[in-house]
């Protein structure tokens, strides 16, 4: 009897200890305390200690289990089916109810029912289920942006009708804006491939109280793949591989994870090699040659061509191709149960980018063959990161939980150019080294956290270094084999040095006022001072040869969210956002079509006044979502690039690179607005269905001059809808834009690159007769994914299928054609 007394003790504590479960972070494998766990009629209710376990005996097996956290999704299970996962749950950031925790709006993790901004979120599995070639065509499949090229090596994503250095771009919280990042088309957006990304959070509007200067169109934050712990020790690895036709594009990414519990490591170095890109075929616009490349510049690695080469193909846009190298180390340490650290270094380099708006651009627009440049290419694009993280949750009064982040980054940009029927090649070289350090803290002013405070700092120093030389060729056999002199070339930037720093504080408060409203509000105090100095003045006479500028400005936000029910959530928004003129808006010197900007010391901080509204509606237990977000911005000062005009009322004539053009630089001007709207949906209209859509429209004018604002897209959108059922995932996308008229295009900035738009009447006398505007346009693809086993799966697109021949708004170089993309990806 004593025995059997013995042996049921051991199987009552064995079956005791099999009900306690264990709650991990899905992203980190940290454990997770705090997490409520109760039943759906909440008649029980536990709480996971500080090892993430708790006891759900009292729990029936047929009971539905509700995991609930404010950091977390929640996640529902039955509790009969935790055996399967041996009592372990990994609770992640997003579920089925779309209701995402988003990091990027407060720097903190926050669900998005709490936040009146409009975001979006791209997550791991959208990133693998659109395959994009670039992070730039990652950007162009989220709802409210448009991706401009003006090489098939670049991207700059438009925002309600912000780009370049109106846009901010952030990598694992660090920022990537630097003080060369121009007004115009930037396209750096590529530098980090898509391949590393855990995911994609998009803020659209000002954001200027959380991120600074910049900020006025939106804020994109790429989040690079972070490694899990595991108790168990694992080493675990990745290859995927990537054809594509349009390009003959071969990507390959490999990656391995090092996991214990005490220290986690993720190595991934992605490689793509593109070639020439191929243009779409059926031009249904009407316009039979336009965008065709008819006679193109052979010289390239090495070789001399005297003059331009026929294309046997014009649809093959020749001097596309490149190849780039992205790289990503990351460390992931507990310090303490308390404290975590981070370590990032991230690296990416690409080969030469051939600039492909300017080796096609003309001297005379009637003969095809009269191209001006014979190179012009942007040297290796080099870009370092070496980044750590502190991770605190010291749970004090004054401070529950927070983030220090410390950087340093090395951007190297060349350009270099020559023109036909001349042996004079000029380089410019740029190099910005980074370095920053900026805080984000948070504390709930209640125990139930109905009111938190949050709080940061922001410091980044840029030092800017600007060279630049011209070499003449010598020729042997049609090849370049050496040099015979040195002369000297205009400098990009200030030739003497330049640097720009940047200081700021926020403060930052939310509050639950009852169980169906939210209050967010926010201030921020930023200072920026730059300095410049100028030593050459062979082409250009400087206003001064050294400068130092200083400007201040305080922001704020406040949102307010309202649900009136479970199923409907109402925002609205009214913020203020400002940008700072950089090294690049007071100091750069640069040509295009005839016209050279030169350096105005004098430019003024821009103001934006935002005010928005957006409705979302969920159904089908929000598992489905729609969704309009309607905003008006006021631009205040804003800057403009415009003519320099002499005393007597004639237009600034300057040298560059041999030829005279018209002066023009960046000068405030007085007041703009912008205008626009998104309408969407997302989610599931079945089990085995999902799908989503989106609408935008965008207009801008100025009010002191009555003209149209640059970088204003014209309306488009997209639809898809997409099956999975077992092993099986099937889809198809539908991608339009309208027509932008001639009229609504800005002809004084030359960033919307009328020029570049069908020609209808080349005799015109003026520009607004002479050209079109961008033609309206469709495209329709397919998309298929096979998982083999859980270790190896096959993906297939097929985008463009009518091979639709387009051109993206303001953009120097066709799309794609109609492509086939095959890939495949296997787990070790």
């Amino acid at each position: 009897m004593k025995y059997l007394f013995i042996v049921f003790f051991f199987l009552i504590n064995g079956v005791s200890f099999g009900q306690k479960i264990k709650v991990l972070d899905k992203e980190t494998g940290k454990k997770v305390k705090n997490v409520t766990i109760f039943n759906e009629s909440n008649s029980i209710s536990l709480t996971t200690d500080k090892n993430g376990v708790a006891d759900i005996s009292s729990f029936k097996e047929t009971e539905i289990i509700v995991f609930s956290h404010l950091s977390y999704a929640i996640f529902r299970i039955k509790k009969a089916f935790l055996k399967k996962r041996n009592f372990v749950i990994y609770l992640k950031k997003q579920s089925e109810e779309l209701d995402e925790v988003v990091i990027s709006a407060f720097k903190t993790h926050e669900k998005s029912k709490r936040i009146a901004e409009q975001i979006a979120v791209v997550s791991l599995k959208d990133i693998q289920q659109i395959s994009p070639q670039t992070s730039a065509d990652l950007l162009a499949t989220i709802p409210g942006i448009k991706v401009q090229k003006s090489q098939f090596g670049g991207g700059s994503p438009v925002i309600r009708g912000m780009e370049s250095n109106r846009v901010l771009l952030v990598v694992d919280g660090v920022r990537m804006n630097n003080a060369i990042y121009r007004k115009g088309h930037l396209q750096n957006s590529i530098t980090l491939s898509p391949n590393l990304l855990d995911k994609t959070e998009v803020i659209f509007g000002p954001s200027s109280v959380i991120y600074g200067s910049d900020a006025l169109g939106g804020v994109i934050h790429y989040y690079t793949k972070t490694p899990k712990l595991s108790e168990e020790g694992k080493v675990t690895s990745q290859l995927f591989s990537r054809f594509s036709s349009v390009n003959q594009e071969t990507t390959t990414n490999i990656s391995a994870e090092v996991s214990f519990s005490n220290w986690s490591s993720l190595t991934s170095i992605s490689y793509s090699d593109f070639g020439d890109l191929k243009a779409g075929q059926n031009r249904n616009h009407g316009f039979s040659d336009w965008g065709k490349v008819f006679y193109f510049s052979e010289n390239v690695h090495g070789n001399y061509n005297e003059n331009p080469t026929e294309n046997t193909d014009p649809n093959l846009l020749r001097n596309t191709g490149f190849h780039q190298t992205d790289v990503l180390q990351k460390f992931f340490v507990p310090l303490s149960k308390n404290t975590d650290l981070k370590i990032n270094l991230q690296y990416s380099e690409s080969s030469d980018i051939p600039r492909f708006d300017r080796l096609t651009e003309l001297n005379d627009i009637t003969d095809t063959s009269s191209l001006k440049f014979s190179e012009w290419y942007y040297g290796p694009q080099k870009r370092l990161l070496i980044s750590t993280q502190l991770l605190i949750s010291p749970n004090k009064n004054w401070l529950e939980s927070g983030t220090i982040t410390t950087a340093y980054q090395n951007v190297q940009e060349t350009r270099i150019q020559r023109k036909f029927g001349s042996l004079d090649r000029s380089y410019r070289e740029e190099t910005v080294n980074i370095f920053s350090v900026n805080g984000d803290f948070s504390v709930p002013l209640t125990e139930d956290k109905t009111r938190t405070l949050s709080y940061g700092f922001e410091f980044a120093y840029n030092d800017v270094g600007s060279n630049s030389y011209g070499k003449t060729l010598t020729i042997s056999d049609h090849e370049i084999d050496g040099f015979s002199e040195e002369f000297k070339v205009q400098s990009r930037y200030p030739d003497g040095g330049s640097n720009f720093l940047t200081s700021a504080i926020y403060f930052g408060y939310r509050q639950d006022l009852n169980s169906r409203s939210t209050l967010n509000t926010g201030i921020r105090f930023t200072n920026t001072n730059k300095n410049a100095t100028w030593i050459d003045e062979t082409f250009l006479d400087f206003d001064a040869l050294t400068i130092s500028r200083n400007n201040s400005a305080v922001t704020a936000t406040l949102g307010y969210v309202y649900k009136p029910s479970r199923n409907w959530q109402l925002n609205s928004v009214l913020s203020s956002g400002f940008r700072s003129p950089n090294i690049d808006d007071i100091g750069r010197v640069r040509e295009k079509a005839g016209n050279v900007t030169v350096p105005n010391i004098h430019v003024n901080p821009e103001f934006a006044y935002n005010t928005e509204i957006g409705i979302l509606k969920y159904f089908n237990k929000r598992r489905f979502r729609l969704g309009a977000n309607i905003y008006y911005t006021l631009l205040d000062n804003y800057i403009q690039r415009d003519f320099v005009y002499n005393d007597d009322g004639s237009i600034r004539q300057v040298a560059f690179d041999g030829e005279f053009g018209n002066a023009v630089n960046n000068q405030n001007k007085g007041t703009a607005y912008i205008f626009g709207y998104t309408l969407n949906y997302l989610g599931k209209i079945y089990k085995t269905i999902n799908t989503s859509g989106f609408i935008t429209y965008t207009k801008g004018r100025t009010y002191d001059t009555q003209e149209p604002m640059s970088s204003i897209p014209p309306l488009f959108g997209q639809f898809e809808i997409n099956y999975k059922k077992d092993k099986i995932e099937l889809g198809a996308v539908f991608r339009f834009n309208s027509k932008k008229d001639i009229e609504d295009f800005n002809f004084t900035e030359g960033i919307d690159n009328h020029e570049l738009t069908p020609i209808v009447n080349v005799n015109a006398t003026n520009d607004l007769n002479m050209f079109y505007g961008a033609p309206s346009w469709m495209t329709l693809g397919v998309n298929g994914r096979y998982l083999v086993n859980d270790n190896f799966s096959v993906q297939a697109r097929l985008d463009n299928i009518l091979d639709e021949h387009y051109i993206e708004f303001a953009s120097g170089v066709s799309s794609p054609g109609r492509n086939l993309s095959v890939s495949f990806t296997a787990n070790f």
